[in-house]
């Protein structure tokens, strides 16, 4: 930390609390060149990750949105909450490895049908009923064609 008086770059922490909210903590230093004290706040970064809607609004990544998509998708079906935890990890880490901390819903989407067609057929054609927004009985027969 840079001494705000000498602009020394060492220093060393006197003392360390917890702010009475528990977000912050505060840290009393002491340039290790000039001998002054000040004090600093160390805070969570809480930059959230956001996925792209297919109309362009952004709203953060809700894991548990996802969840509730795949087991909805695959209700009565035997799928183990195992597989489908594994498939909403694989969701979530698509978003927060990607370098500018949003993602189109489109991506997780597609990686979601990939892991499901794997997993139950009976699955993915519900999910992507909903996903792609099935109009008419052909359109949802074209998609059984596929598989």
């Amino acid at each position: 930390m840079k001494c705000p008086f000498c602009g020394h770059p060492e220093d060393k922490v006197v003392d360390s609390r917890e702010s009475k909210e528990g977000e912050a903590i505060r840290r009393r230093r002491e340039c290790l060149s000039c001998a002054k004290r000040f004090t600093t706040y160390e805070r969570i970064d809480e930059i959230p990750y956001m996925v792209v809607k297919k109309d362009g609004r952004r709203e953060k990544f809700d894991r548990q949105k996802v969840l509730n998509g795949l087991l909805h998708a695959c209700e009565k079906r035997p799928v183990s909450m195992g597989k489908l935890e594994a498939i909403v990890n694989e969701a979530e880490a698509l978003v927060v490895d990607s370098p500018d901390r949003e993602v189109q819903t489109s991506q997780i989407g597609e990686l979601i049908m990939k892991r499901l067609q794997q997993l139950d057929k009976v699955a993915f054609v519900r999910f992507a009923s909903v996903y792609r927004d099935f109009q008419d009985p052909r359109e949802f027969l074209e998609e059984l064609k596929k598989i």
